[in-house]
């Protein structure tokens, strides 16, 4: 059967899919983690002291947020979570992160207009780079994702920033993260999908996914939308609303294309499995130019060679792994040949430090940052992205309830 087996992405070997999150996180020595989270404790209760372009390899500190979890346990109704709502939104800090001077992208940028006029690349505006550490490796990945569609959110749109995490304007760090996300879970967001981690995720290593990023962001009113890909089997199937893997059973505000039917060696609607997969991958890369596209700070023109787009950058998940994608590059064919397309993602598993000296030297950046269709593997993808505007408090109840639209092929 497909779906039951999982490359780690630590050792790369083929593990039972609902052992893959135990299996990563055995790489991990736990004393290793408590050494971490002791450090991270004496370092936030440290006056803070200037920094520039310093990655701190400590990021994880759960005792400052320690007030508001037993507030959570101990209260309940709108009044008391909107204290709790408050509380947080004071001592929340702020996640550090590597500052690339004149921003990531704009190397990129730079990088993509030096490769010739046969290209076309659309690109986010701004985007931070969150990269992994050291306290967070093997689990975190969903979560510095999370911090990257935030920067992008805090940059570009004045609305999110007046509302995202209680308006403290800046990005919070991973334990502040996981309280918000269970404040929105108190407040009805996502319920199906909170069971999954019994509505407690605070100072734990587990890992999340498009519908708890989207959860965090529609509970700020921000209009999180997911699109599902799917090319097995059961795509689209409920499941008991259990995660399958990595993924939450789909629910809340979602546009749902699936490549459906695909046997496992069998010809299927007069078209081989590895065809309908080929049309799979095809149909997520021409979604994501579609996305990009569509809304611009200019009339876009396919001749151009760099355009800035006004999307936010796209929460990419898959089976083991969720990564941003920022933009997307067409390639013209040459003498009637196809046109060709590679994804734009930022890794949060590449050091931020690495991804810049690449950038600046305009060598070997292509290895990290592009990425074709072929190298689309995996039988099901999720895409998480926030479209524009704020929803009226009488509409907030929606985002929690509406229904996944489905296409198929």
């Amino acid at each position: 059967m497909r779906g039951m087996f999982s490359f780690c992405p630590v050792c790369n070997n083929q593990v039972l899919s609902n052992e893959l999150e135990w299996h990563v996180n055995s790489h991990f020595e736990e004393d290793e983690l408590d050494r971490d989270l002791e450090l991270a404790q004496q370092v936030a209760m440290a006056p803070p002291s200037p920094t520039n372009n310093i990655s701190v390899e400590v990021d994880i500190s759960f005792e400052d947020y320690g007030e508001a979890s037993q507030a959570s346990s101990s209260t309940a109704g709108k009044a008391n979570r909107d204290q709790e709502i408050s509380h947080l939104a004071k001592v929340q800090l702020k996640s550090d992160f590597y500052r690339v001077e004149g921003g990531l992208l704009n190397l990129l940028r730079t990088c993509l207009y030096n490769e010739g006029n046969n290209c076309s690349s659309i690109v986010s505006g701004y985007v931070d780079h969150y990269q992994t550490l050291r306290s967070d490796r093997g689990w975190g990945c969903g979560w510095r994702n999370i911090q990257m569609l935030s920067s992008n959110l805090l940059h570009e749109r004045k609305e999110a920033k007046q509302v995202l995490f209680g308006g403290s304007q800046f990005v919070p760090d991973i334990p502040a993260l996981q309280r918000w996300l269970e404040l929105a879970w108190q407040r009805g967001f996502d319920q199906i999908g909170s069971s999954h981690y019994d509505r407690n995720i605070y100072g734990t290593k587990r890992w999340i996914g498009t519908t708890e990023c989207a959860a965090i962001f529609r509970s700020f009113g921000l209009k999180a939308r997911i699109v599902d890909f799917d090319s097995t089997e059961s795509g689209g199937s409920r499941m008991n609303g259990k995660k399958r893997g990595r993924y939450a059973d789909l629910h809340g505000p979602m546009d749902k294309f699936v490549v459906r039917g695909v046997g496992s060696d069998t010809q299927t609607n007069g078209r081989s499995s590895d065809v309908i997969e080929t049309l799979g991958r095809q149909v997520l890369v021409d979604w994501v130019w579609k996305y990009f596209t569509g809304l611009t700070s200019g009339s876009f023109d396919v001749s151009q060679c760099i355009t800035v787009s006004e999307k936010t950058p796209l929460y990419f998940q898959h089976d083991g792994h969720s990564r941003t994608i920022v933009g997307i590059q067409m390639q013209k064919g040459f003498r009637g040949s196809e046109d060709r397309f590679s994804l734009l993602i930022l890794d949060p598993g590449h050091k931020t430090a690495d991804l810049e000296k690449a950038l600046r030297k305009q060598k070997g950046w292509q290895g990290m940052i592009k990425r074709g269709p072929h190298t689309l593997k995996k039988p099901q993808y999720q895409l998480c992205y926030i479209d524009p505007g704020i929803v009226s408090s009488a509409e907030m109840e929606q985002l929690k309830t509406i229904d996944s639209t489905l296409v198929s092929f």
